[in-house]
């Protein structure tokens, strides 16, 4: 039976919930598709870090709007949620790395953004299992942690709670007007958005996506073994890398007192199947920071794959050769971050109405250099 709806998003990750609720919150009907369930996916896969970020001024704008976002929404999550303010501390292994801090630390300051140098005593007393003759770290205070997939359904309720609809099933044409579904339904909408993460370009032609696979690890409880967001500066020349595999020092406290620790990053492969060199090479990199976490008790390891654009920021808007059809895509690492400034940024578009920051640097119409590829 085919069915009409003010909005059809493809996609219930984090970001289409978000979507989705925004959308349905604003009075628009709301059809929701998603093949598995809301919050699968990438979403499930993620560290559920809410980071400001500096890589670009549309990067601080976007990462800051969507903080700003989770923080006023908290008080309303429960506790299956686990959104915890953690903050973290960006650890500086060397007088260069601690040049980094203090940059980052101008940079934010100049914004708005509360940050402390912390030196290798404070750092210690912050962080004591971290390995000794670190020069510091950048502590962010207002940065949290969320459970991904709980934070989705979480959206996707408040969607629902506004009249939203999900509909179950995969998605095999999605083109302004209409979405189709595998068996055969038509979702008949007058805006239709694909959120599909990694797998966007698979439903609209021509869109610059790019699967980036990453690892993942959880040990068994161990209470404030880690208690903030940990995140070497290293990390971001990691994450630049477009050409080789790459790993990184990033721990997470959760809850439960486990350990959440990443992180890797790997182009053009597309086996789900963990890479066990990668994965030795992950735990190697925390260990050296941190080598109390060698004889913990790993529980699970897994990979998921990020949908990474060629210059690190997202697409959110309308896709220029189809009138009616927006992207929610590309959001790489950021996806948890950004979904609410994503959601919001979608539906003042949708709706024509003010922006609070600038769309411009996120429009599915902006080019690519030859330096973005």
């Amino acid at each position: 039976m085919n069915r009409t709806f003010d909005v059809a998003i493809a996609g219930g990750g984090i970001v289409g919930a978000a979507c989705a609720a925004e959308c349905a919150r604003a009075g628009m009907s709301v059809a929701l598709v998603e093949r598995e369930l809301v919050g699968s996916g990438a979403t499930a896969a993620g560290m559920g870090h809410i980071v400001v970020m500096d890589d670009s001024a549309a990067q601080f704008a976007l990462t800051r709007f969507s903080q700003r976002l989770w923080h006023e929404m908290s008080a309303e999550f429960p506790s299956e949620v686990e959104f915890e303010p953690t903050g973290t501390i960006w650890v500086a292994a060397d007088d260069d790395e601690m040049a980094e801090v203090r940059r980052k630390h101008e940079y934010y300051a100049a914004r708005g953004v509360r940050t402390e140098i912390l030196d290798q005593h404070s750092l210690r007393e912050a962080e004591p299992n971290l390995r000794l003759g670190l020069a510091g770290g950048l502590l962010a205070p207002e940065d949290a942690v969320v459970y991904p997939p709980c934070a989705a359904l979480y959206f996707w309720k408040r969607a629902r709670d506004a009249g939203a609809t999900l509909i179950s099933g995969t998605v095999a044409k999605l083109e302004a007007g209409n979405l189709q579904l595998a068996e055969g339904t038509v979702i008949a909408a007058g805006v239709t958005v694909n959120a599909a993460g990694a797998w966007a370009s698979e439903l609209t032609a021509g869109v610059k996506i790019r699967k980036r696979k990453g690892h993942l690890l959880i040990t068994d409880r161990y209470p404030e073994f880690v208690r903030h967001q940990l995140v070497e500066l290293g990390y971001l020349k990691s994450a630049h890398s477009v050409t080789s595999d790459s790993v990184a020092f990033n721990v997470q406290p959760r809850r439960t007192g486990q350990l959440l620790i990443g992180s890797s990053r790997q182009y053009d492969n597309e086996s789900k199947n963990i890479d066990h060199d990668i994965l030795q090479r992950m735990l190697e990199r925390a260990c050296a920071f941190m080598p109390g976490i060698g004889p913990l008790s790993s529980i699970r390891a897994w990979t998921g794959f990020r949908a990474a654009t060629p210059d690190k920021l997202p697409l959110i808007g309308p896709w220029p050769e189809s009138p009616g059809l927006f992207l929610a895509t590309g959001h790489e690492g950021l996806g948890i971050t950004t979904s609410l400034a994503t959601a919001r940024l979608l539906v003042d578009q949708i709706a024509g109405r003010p922006s609070e920051i600038a769309i411009q640097p996120y429009l599915p119409s902006r080019s690519f250099t030859e330096s973005h590829v």
